[in-house]
This record gives C-alpha cells, sequence and structure tokens, in this order.
C-alpha cells in the first residue's frame, strides 16, 4: 500500500519540509532495484558485475553436507502467486545448519562486487516473488531436516523445529504429547520460518497473538554466514530483528514454539449479518471478553450470484434446513465464523459456554451452524478446501492477494467504501474480516501495525484463471487492489499492509515510518551487502547499508539540532 508520510511528519511545516528533502535524497542515492521479469531468463538492463560461468565455478568449490543444483531449477523461480518467475542461479538443498553458514560466508567475502543474492525458500507460498533471487541462490529450507524436531514437555512446555518444518507436521508431531502450538496461520502447510518472518496470523490472534508472540528462541544465520542462537534475554536485538523482518536480516534455521494442552475436539460455528455495523460490534465484543470463544473470524460474502448457497455447502453443516429458509435482497453479507475447543467429558459445559457467548450476539437467527470436528479436521480445513481446488485445476493459478490492517476508527468507512462500492459485484475469492488486539503483538519485532488497541485484519483471497477475462481477469483484480490502495492512503491514515509488498524505497520507507532507521542499522549489523532477500526489493544489492545509514544518522543529527533550536 502506498502509504503517506507518518503523521508526526506533520507537527511543523519546516520540519516536515527539511524532513522531506532529507527523505528524497536518501531515495536518490539509494533506490530499490526492481529489476525481476515475468519468464524465465535474463532481464534487460546493465550486464552483471560477474559472468555466470565465474559464479557458478566459485560456488562450485564450497565444500558441503547437502548440495548445489545448476540446472533445471525452474520450480525455485515460482510461487504461489503465480507472476513473479525469477530464475536462480543455483539452489542449495542443504543437509545442515553448517551448508547454510559456510554459503552465506562465502558470498559475504566475495564483497560488493559481485551480484549474488541469497533467498530462503520454504514451501514456495509467497505471493509476489519473496522467496525468489534472480541470478542468485535460493535455499530450499524444506532439505534442512536435522537435528530432529525435539518435543519438551513439562510446565512451559516447547516444540524445536527446523526452519523449513511445515506447521501441518509440527501439528501432528506434538499431537503425540498432547500438546500443541496456540497460535496458528489458516493453511498449515507453510514453513516455520516463512510465516515467522510476516508474522503468523489466524482467528486465533485475538488471544494469543501472532506466531511470533509465540517463539521462546531462534537459530539465525546472518547475512554475513554467523550461526547466532537469540532470544528475549539472549541477543535480543537480533530476535526482534528476525520475527517479522521479512528475511532481511537473517535465515532461521531453527525456531522455539511455545506449547499448550491439546483439545480433541472443535465446536465449529458460523452465522450471518445483513448489517456491518452489528456483524463488526458482535466481533470487537468476543474478543474482548475473558472466557470467550478460542478462534474468531469473519468473511464478506458478495450475495448476487448465488453463493449463499455455496458458503452452506462448503461448510457443510449437520442440519442445513434452516439455512435453506433464508433470503436476503441485500448485496453484501458478513459471515462470524467461531470455534471453541473441547474434549468429550467436556460436552456439556462446553455447550452451555457456547449457548451464553451466542445469547449475547445480535446475527440472523435463521443462519446459525453448528458442527462438531476433530481438532486436526478443523485447523487444516483449508487444505480439504485445496484438494477440491487441484481436482478442478484452480489451485495452480495466479492470486492477487491483498492483506491489509485497518485501524478500528477507519474500519465503518472503510467497509462502506470497499463492500459497499468499489466490491459491488461478486468477487472470486474470499473476503476475510476480523480484529485483533494490539496488545498481544510485541511492538519491538519488525512488523508494522495500526496504532490503536483494536485493529482489524482485511485479506482479499482472489484468484484468477489464466482464461478468465473482464471483472474476473487478472489484470481487472489489480487494478481493483489498487483502486482500494489508493482509498486508504487518500482516506484512511493509518492503515498498513500485511504481507507488505512495495515497487520503491520511498514506499517501504513510509510503511516503516518510525521504524525505518532502526531497520536500516539492523540490516547494517546483520546483512551489511543486503545478500538476503532481494525479492522482497527493500534494498539494492550493490550499495552497501552502511554508507546510507551513516549519512541518515548525521542528516538525522543536523535535524535534530535545527529542530531544538526552532523550539
Amino acid at each position: 500500500m502506498r502509504s503517506p508520510f507518518p503523521s508526526f511528519l506533520n507537527n511543523n511545516k519546516i520540519l516536515h519540509f527539511k524532513i522531506c528533502i532529507i527523505l528524497f535524497m536518501n531515495c536518490a542515492t539509494y533506490r530499490t532495484n526492481l529489476c525481476f521479469t515475468k519468464c524465465f531468463g535474463e532481464p534487460t538492463g546493465d550486464p552483471p558485475i560477474q559472468s555466470s560461468s565465474k559464479l557458478l565455478s566459485s560456488l562450485e568449490t564450497i565444500s558441503l553436507d547437502g548440495h548445489f543444483s545448476f540446472k533445471n531449477n525452474q520450480a525455485a523461480a515460482k510461487d504461489f502467486g503465480k507472476r513473479y518467475h525469477m530464475l536462480p542461479l543455483a539452489v542449495l538443498h542443504p543437509h545442515s545448519v553448517r551448508d547454510i553458514s559456510i554459503t552465506l560466508k562465502h558470498i559475504f567475502q566475495m564483497g560488493s562486487g559481485t551480484e549474488l543474492t541469497v533467498a530462503a525458500r520454504g514451501h514456495g507460498h509467497s505471493l509476489q516473488g519473496q522467496a525468489q533471487a534472480l541470478r542468485g541462490v535460493v535455499i530450499n529450507m524444506e532439505s534442512l531436516k536435522e537435528p530432529a524436531m525435539q518435543v519438551h514437555s513439562g510446565n512451559l512446555p516447547w516444540v524445536d523445529v527446523p526452519g523449513g518444518e511445515l506447521w501441518i507436521n509440527i501439528l501432528h508431531e506434538t499431537l503425540k504429547h498432547g500438546l500443541t502450538p496456540k497460535s496458528w496461520t489458516d493453511y498449515l502447510h507453510l514453513s516455520v520460518g516463512g510465516t515467522l518472518s510476516n508474522a503468523g496470523i489466524s482467528g486465533q490472534a485475538f488471544r494469543h497473538g501472532p506466531q511470533i508472540s509465540n517463539v521462546h528462541q531462534l537459530e539465525v544465520v546472518t547475512g554475513k554466514g554467523e550461526v547466532i542462537t537469540c532470544s528475549a534475554q539472549q541477543n535480543a536485538d537480533l530476535f526482534y530483528s528476525v520475527l517479522g523482518g521479512l528475511g532481511q536480516f537473517g535465515i532461521i534455521t531453527r525456531a522455539r514454539i511455545s506449547l499448550e494442552s491439546a483439545p480433541k475436539m472443535v465446536k465449529w460455528i458460523r452465522t450471518l449479518y445483513s448489517d456491518f455495523a452489528v456483524f463488526s460490534k458482535d466481533q470487537e465484543h468476543l474478543i474482548s471478553t475473558k472466557y470467550s470463544f478460542d478462534y474468531i473470524e469473519g468473511f464478506v460474502l458478495i450475495n448476487r450470484t448465488g453463493i449463499l448457497n455455496n458458503w452452506r455447502s462448503s461448510f457443510d453443516p449437520n442440519d442445513p434446513v434452516q439455512a435453506s429458509q433464508f433470503v436476503s435482497d441485500r448485496a453484501t453479507l458478513y459471515c462470524l465464523e467461531m470455534a471453541m475447543y473441547f474434549n468429550s467429558e467436556e460436552t456439556e459445559t462446553m455447550n452451555k459456554k457456547v449457548e451464553k457467548l451466542l445469547s449475547q450476539l445480535s446475527y440472523i437467527p435463521a443462519t446459525l451452524f453448528q458442527s462438531e470436528v476433530p481438532y486436526v479436521e478443523f485447523l487444516d480445513r483449508v487444505h480439504i478446501s485445496e484438494k477440491k481446488l487441484r481436482e478442478k485445476g484452480l489451485w495452480e493459478v495466479p492470486h492477487p492477494w491483498m492483506n491489509l490492517m485497518i485501524p478500528r476508527s477507519k474500519i465503518h468507512d472503510f467497509a462502506a467504501e470497499v463492500f459497499d462500492k468499489i466490491l459491488s459485484d461478486s468477487t472470486n475469492g474470499p473476503i476475510l474480516i476480523y480484529p485483533v488486539n494490539k496488545s498481544k503483538w510485541n511492538n519491538k519485532t519488525s512488523v508494522v501495525t495500526p496504532d490503536e488497541e483494536i485493529f482489524y485484519l482485511v485479506g482479499f483471497l482472489f484468484s484468477a484463471l489464466p482464461t478468465s477475462t473482464g471483472k474476473q481477469s487478472l489484470e481487472n483484480i489489480l487494478a481493483q487492489n489498487q483502486i482500494i490502495l489508493d482509498y486508504c492512503v487518500r482516506d484512511l491514515p493509518g492503515c498498513t499492509q500485511y504481507l507488505p509488498h512495495y515497487s520503491s524505497q520511498d514506499e517501504w520507507q513510509a510503511h516503516f515510518g518510525n521504524k525505518w532507521r532502526v531497520l536500516m542499522e539492523r540490516k547494517s549489523a546483520y546483512d551489511p551487502l543486503s545478500i538476503l532477500a532481494p525479492g522482497q526489493r527493500i534494498f539494492q544489492k550493490a550499495t552497501p547499508v552502511q554508507h546510507l545509514v551513516s549519512k541518515t544518522n548525521h542528516k538525522t543529527s543536523i535535524l535534530e539540532e535545527e529542530n531544538a533550536k526552532m523550539i
């Protein structure tokens, strides 16, 4: 999202002008390299500093426990977004953390004269090439399986996992010990390193915070090749840098995840609303109640093409009779989804809790659906839908997804403009919307969130068939996304992107706001040659970060002196 400059810059017009000049000079000095291609091959532009043959020969000299692959690496140039295709020079299949460390040390020692960059790739679910490295090295993190996953039981249980491990595998392993992670994403076939580099959000975040709020310890390989163990007590700056750090400061090779006792069953509930104000009020009530559900999310339904029936069939309730009697002439409906965990011996108590909570809500009575499913089936629900879409050839298609964080004070204006006007027709994919509590997020991490205690995650999870035209085409969906982004920038200050993507460094600078200086200092400390995560397009490989940091610090000190004089 193209964000405006942070609001604190508006306090003094003269100061605002001077800061804008400084930001402009910084951006001109250090513009992001936006070189990418949408087909396999070399991009146009200046020739590489070193030839590919010399780079290959250099990589071949590295002694590894695993191995490099230098041919047939097209898979590493693809991701879930299906829009960016950047072919790497090599793919590293590490057998040990040493393989990753020695590779990064080798590239770091080559200095800024080499164009080589490194991207860590988990299960390949990035949306816009974030885990790709054009003419660089992609690390296949799923190859890193040692040491094996380790579960620790006790008063404060945890599990140690490799950075490339999938959350679904962690779930199955911890359940053997009667334990489970606390916070999830909606889709479990994602790598630990991938979600922790962003945040990791689902319907449990209102209570437990995102996944990055449930990590005890990390092992990280920095852009210099150093292997560092870090936590809130040990190497804390690196720990908080990496969490939500978009891969900019280090590669997560191991994580210690907090656990809790695992339930056996889930009471899964959905209701419908025709009024957004009532819907959001109920959502906010539930996330603010001490004894609430264990999971709370919501959906926006554009009800012009029989989507109510599609919603019913996708949920597969035990008794759909009442819903068949429900008729709405409104274009937009809102679905509140809730879940409560329980064990079989707790069924009666659980039902009483559910009944009490539902009595406090103002949903349309005829639309109440309740189902009881196993815990694993509930958590892995999106994978079940994935299998169906794969069978129909509807999974391996472009996914122009967009995720926003909207402050509570702006959510009603947002809904009125976006849901009722911009998205006035049926949409090709789900729209998620649910509130979370900022107090459950640690502000020391690299993640940027709105500055209000309650803010909403809004996810536009659209798909575009290659054969689609008109309003369902990829081009139209992207244009629609941009209209929404432009509206947020123009009329809703305080909004930000989750899984952010920008086309210029000044947009990244505006996104990070007052965290930008800290981010640059951390980049200088842990990845000074900008080797890591080039697909994020935040920093350019060729220019050492220290130069930019020192210039920024110098200009900031001058600015502070001038500001003091004005005061």
